[in-house]
């Protein structure tokens, strides 16, 4: 996919915009050792990425609002220098003219003068625009380097009088997803969903639940998707009611459902699906019954998903829905309300229905504003995933031992209501088993 790189020069100006006077740092991610001298595979912050296009670690950003005295608004970029000799051992390196030039940036400095330059650049601005807290190193860094530029007071050059969180700003801007953004989306949800798709076909009773998380690597990355955007949770059985399983290591019985919770990423934006189906490619009736009354959750979720309802709609449409199947499966007693109220039904059901999607897989974006649950507006993307979880225990009938299920699916609020973007992934059990046949 092709990325018009203006994007992000547009983003910035949005940014430098809502902060009307300061500067702004923000560091990408460090690279972390796996072992030795081996790193994970890299992955840059989301802000910076968001707000640069730039994906090489070792690189800082730094923005500069217009000032009173009409200095025009700057985008700086430091990153590491062009090096011949190490290119050879780990890859192209842009170097800071290229980096200046293929990204639209007005400047561009070798990282080894970020502490120089900053002090230079941070001096006589109202205002430092840091993500404080989320690197103590970095927060020794800046908060040293406004020490420095606070020392030259008597030279008439101040440091900035406030510190503030970017994220703030930058937390509004992404939870609203723009046409690329979406259209990344629905890349990253269709590839997911065929690997889903592939699962289903692929699995058979005495398989190692690692081998069916092997078909969707696969999938992933033979369409251009590098990495999943989370640990993929392949959940057989009884590793079903554990949340956020990912052993993957047990085989796979006859008679047992087969929860997964998989999704990659593409160009840095996360997908996430969970699917649950029979490992023999036959639901047993308890299976079914439970079955259809979390999908059925997941209709009423995904219907109040629309413009003008506030966010706990679609989780509140679900749980009336997952409490009276609690009710009809005997797992809870009472009326809905008494079941509601009581909060008896989080034995079986204990997370919320949803979360921001987007760079990150619980993205960034509040749920409230004020006391109140926010309203939706289209731009928005969430998941919806309602779920039913049964431990064996005496009060509970044993025909719904060790039934884990979860349906989800990634969902964005347009203008007439909600679009799907993983609708691809059959849900309904006729098509499952279906699939699972062919």
């Amino acid at each position: 996919m092709t990325i018009d790189l203006t994007i992000y020069a547009q983003r910035r100006a949005r940014l430098l915009e809502k902060m009307q006077c300061g500067i702004v740092i923000i560091p990408t991610a460090p690279e972390v050792a796996r072992n030795g001298d081996t790193h994970y595979g890299y992955r840059y912050d989301s802000n910076f990425y968001y707000l640069s296009g730039f994906a090489e670690p070792e690189a800082v950003l730094v923005l500069i609002a217009d000032q009173d005295d009409h200095r025009q608004p700057q985008a700086i970029l430091f990153c590491r220098e062009k090096n011949p000799e190490r290119e050879v051992w780990d890859g192209y390196r842009a170097g800071p003219d290229a980096a200046k030039e293929q990204f639209g940036f007005d400047a561009a400095y070798p990282i080894a003068q970020l502490d120089e330059k900053l002090a230079e650049l941070m001096g006589n601005q109202a205002a430092l625009f840091y993500p404080l807290g989320h690197d103590a190193a970095w927060d020794r860094r800046i908060l040293k380097l406004r020490g420095e530029v606070q020392a030259k007071v008597r030279s008439g050059i101040r440091a900035p009088d406030e510190i503030r969180d970017v994220r703030t700003l930058l937390n509004e801007m992404r939870l609203f997803k723009d046409e690329h953004e979406l259209a990344v989306m629905r890349r990253a949800a269709a590839i997911s969903a065929q690997a889903h798709r592939r699962a289903l076909q692929f699995t058979r009773p005495e398989q190692f639940e690692y081998q069916i998380e092997a078909e969707f690597l696969h999938e992933f990355c033979r369409h251009g998707a590098r990495h999943p955007a989370y640990p993929t949770i392949v959940a057989g059985g009884a590793n079903a009611c554990v949340l956020h399983y990912v052993g993957n290591n047990a085989v796979l019985s006859d008679g047992d459902l087969l929860l997964i919770d998989a999704g990659c990423e593409m160009d840095g934006y996360a997908s996430d699906i969970t699917r649950t189906f029979p490992v023999n490619g036959r639901f047993s009736a308890a299976q079914r019954e439970v079955y259809e009354i979390v999908l059925a959750a997941q209709a009423a979720a995904i219907a109040a998903a629309r413009p003008g309802n506030t966010w706990d709609a679609p989780h509140d449409a679900a749980l009336r829905v997952l409490a009276q199947g609690f009710i009809d499966l005997k797992l809870c007693q009472g009326s809905v309300d008494e079941v509601l109220e009581s909060e008896s039904y989080k034995r079986f059901y204990m997370h919320r229905t949803g979360h921001w999607l987007g760079m990150d897989v619980h993205d960034v974006g509040d749920y409230k504003t004020g006391d109140n649950w926010r309203a939706l507006q289209p731009g928005m993307v969430f998941t919806v995933e309602p779920g039913c979880y049964i431990r064996p225990a005496d009060d509970v009938p044993q025909a719904l031992w060790n039934i884990g299920i979860r349906i989800e699916d990634d969902v964005a609020i347009t203008a007439q209501g909600n679009e799907v973007l993983t609708a691809a992934a059959p849900r309904a059990v006729v098509d499952i088993e279906e699939l699972m046949r062919a």
